[in-house]
């Protein structure tokens, strides 16, 4: 299926220099927000409470905040989970409270100014201890992917390839780590599985557009680097915007119909779908270029016989 009926013949790479400033200045505003602020890490990292309770009637989420407040639980979060029904509430590791007894503590404060019974679904505590061993194993499963994924590329295409694969993924994850930082988008596990969802779509984008362009140097022995690498990146656009709009429009779904739960794992593949698209052409490929990828590196020697094919695809 294609999006577009005409063949293109967009010149994406002369717009590379614009794009690598562009990314840099990204990237800088980043790192300095990672650097100065950190991420906003949730209880699955730090620790903590959580509480799913279900309610008889609608919830109404003010209200139990409110409560909460009042009863010097300012620091705890309220969302809905699942339905209008059921809420799941948690809580930062308090160091004058039991965390044990908190739970009980909790569902009394808010029984006593409900009618109807509430219903405890889950308790779940997680130790600071935990949650180090979390982000410490966070930060390594994605160290170890970057690593097997700079294998699997070099033995797949050629160095450069691999090292343009991984520099595009590196670019996709600290601009989605940036911009959590920066609006301080609470980071929680979900947030770092689509993390490692997004360096899946990342590569995968990836190594379709490295194909064509190996396909491509194949099959045009005139032209320079940067006309075959534009003519591939034109004969995948196709696939690419379709790929592209067709997960946009099921996670965007995710964001509006998923409940607020998983809102950030929802802003984290939206935002990850688009740099990861924009990676493919203006971060993966320029980097190939700019290490001087050219068609001898691909072309297996030219055998006797053999024509040559020029850009519009006529023999020379």
């Amino acid at each position: 299926m294609q999006i577009l009926d005409k063949k293109t013949d967009f010149n994406f790479m002369s717009k590379r220099k614009i794009a690598a400033v562009f990314s840099i200045l990204l990237l800088l505003s980043s790192i300095t927000s990672l650097l100065m602020q950190g991420l906003n890490f949730g209880i699955d990292f730090t620790g903590g409470t959580m509480i799913e309770l279900s309610y008889k009637e609608e919830v109404k989420l003010e209200s139990i905040r409110s409560t909460l407040e009042k009863n010097g639980y300012g620091d705890a979060i309220v969302q809905n989970f699942g339905s209008i029904h059921d809420v799941l509430i948690r809580l930062p590791i308090l160091e004058t409270e039991n965390m044990a007894e908190l739970s009980n503590e909790i569902v009394a404060t808010l029984q006593s100014g409900n009618e109807s019974k509430i219903d405890v679904r889950r308790v779940e505590f997680v130790g600071p201890q935990v949650g180090e061993e979390l982000t410490e194993q966070g930060g390594l499963a994605m160290l170890y992917a970057l690593i097997g994924i700079l294998i699997y590329v070099s033995l797949r295409f050629e160095y450069r390839f691999a090292i343009g694969s991984v520099v595009a993924l590196v670019h996709d994850v600290l601009l989605t780590l940036g911009f959590f930082s920066i609006l301080q988008l609470e980071f929680d596990l979900t947030v770092l599985a689509a993390i490692l969802a997004i360096i899946g779509y990342s590569l995968n984008d990836t190594i379709v557009v490295f194909d064509r362009i190996r396909e491509t140097f194949l099959k045009m022995r005139k032209g320079t680097s940067e006309v075959i690498v534009n003519r591939a990146l034109n004969d995948t656009l196709s696939r690419t915007l379709m790929t592209s709009a067709t997960t946009l429009l099921v996670v965007t779904s995710l964001f509006f119909f998923g409940g607020e739960v998983i809102h950030a794992f929802s802003i984290a593949l939206m935002l990850g779908i688009v740099v990861g698209t924009y990676s493919s052409v203006y971060i993966a490929s320029n980097t190939i270029l700019s290490m001087g990828v050219s068609k001898a590196d691909l072309m297996p020697p030219e055998k006797e016989g053999d024509q040559d094919i020029n850009e519009d695809g006529s023999q020379v």
